[in-house]
């Protein structure tokens, strides 16, 4: 495996110091490096990947210099639009060098969420004509594939991609953890929402989230014909638990969102406020930080969610960072009109033996859709 410090050195050696990004499982122990060893205004954790590049593109815009964007693969969907119409050789000519998780690589068993996009990680590359080499996790032939990485991109202004295994990066812990003194975890916040929409619909965002959800309905014996787990597709739950809302006027829809699904794709509230959906409940657990994917730090509790929420044009705001005041909001929770925005502040972290969801996502949408139409 490659020590975390030996890639970042040999980065730094051919000129590469800036970084930005949405950290990812694969790719934990080196965002976890870049995060306690680059300064913050030279790693940037992004709201999205796409912005990660247009970062990149600025900083080398203003310098001359090259900047790594680092990403899960799910996030070549965000970055699609920036490749081809910014950085591109037919556009602008921007070097990026991105490094990319390879969740789901065939033949290896991974989450349903990520078969399709690991199946097709090289494939988008090819696409969009961008050179890439698989990472060796042999330090020598690393050190090279890096050489001719900043080579290719110095000589054609291109982008160039290193795909980045499971396993590839020897073990680093997160030093500068984010710190909070919130009591809750985000388990027993979601278990007392869950218990007071115990006969509504929730759409839960990807994580840890819809995965403390799936046990708490075992935990009591109760189906998950109510629940829409949103394994996939980080940041869209709220834009799903619209759809399921208008459509369905007469119950009511709570979506279970995170802080950093939250921020990818906060323009999707503006249109929930705009359509104003009165059945419609937005809960954010926000712990300030990528949880699932090795803690890394979000702005979640650097910004004013209700302030953003009420802007808007949502009809109720609220922020809680205790369970008795949970509770509070709760009770009257029936008789508030939507749609309404709930931030809870949690502290970081789940228990280890967290488990995963059993039924399949297929299993999943036809269980809900049943319950939908009962």
């Amino acid at each position: 495996m490659i020590a975390p410090k030996f890639f970042i050195d040999k980065l730094k050696d051919s000129g590469i110091d800036f970084y930005a990004g949405v950290p990812d499982s694969l790719l934990k122990n080196i965002c976890a490096y870049i995060s306690d060893n680059i300064p913050s205004a030279y790693n940037i954790i992004t709201a999205n990947e796409g912005g990660a590049i247009a970062l990149a593109a600025g900083y080398y815009l203003a310098t001359n210099k090259i900047g790594c964007v680092y990403m899960q693969n799910s996030g070549q969907g965000n970055i699609i639009n920036p490749l081809a119409s910014l950085t591109d050789k037919e556009v602008y000519n921007i070097p990026v060098l991105l490094l990319i998780g390879w969740r789901g690589k065939p033949g290896e068993h991974d989450e349903p969420q990520h078969i399709k996009q690991g199946k097709i990680t090289t494939g988008l590359l090819n696409v969009m004509g961008i050179n890439y080499d698989v990472l060796s996790k042999d330090e020598t032939k690393a050190q090279k594939q890096i050489e001719k990485a900043v080579d290719i991109m110095k000589t054609t202004n291109e982008v160039y991609a290193l795909i980045v295994e499971k396993d590839t990066f020897d073990t680093y812990t997160l030093q500068n953890t984010v710190k909070t003194s919130f009591a809750m975890s985000r388990e027993e916040a979601i278990k007392k929402v869950a218990q007071e929409a115990a006969n509504d619909v929730i759409i839960s965002s990807t994580g840890m989230i819809s995965r403390e959800l799936f046990e708490h309905r075992e935990s009591v014996t109760q189906g998950h014909e109510h629940d829409f787990l949103t394994v996939g597709s980080m940041g869209h739950a709220s834009q799903i638990a619209l759809g399921v809302a208008l459509a369905k006027p007469d119950r009511k829809i709570w979506c279970f969102d995170g802080d950093g699904a939250m921020i990818m794709h906060t323009g999707s509230m503006a249109i929930v406020g705009n359509k104003a959906p009165k059945n419609y409940i937005h809960v954010v657990f926000n712990n300030g930080a990528h949880d699932s994917v090795g803690g890394q730090p979000t702005v979640g509790l650097e910004i004013d969610m209700p302030a953003i929420a009420y802007a808007m044009k949502y009809k109720y705001v609220a922020s809680v960072d205790t369970a008795n005041d949970l509770d509070d909001i709760l009770k009257n929770i029936r008789n508030i009109e939507g749609p309404i925005f709930i931030e809870v502040k949690i502290k970081k972290g789940n228990r280890k033996d967290l488990g995963r969801p059993t039924t399949t996502p297929i299993q999943n949408k036809i269980s809900l859709m049943q319950y939908l139409k009962d």
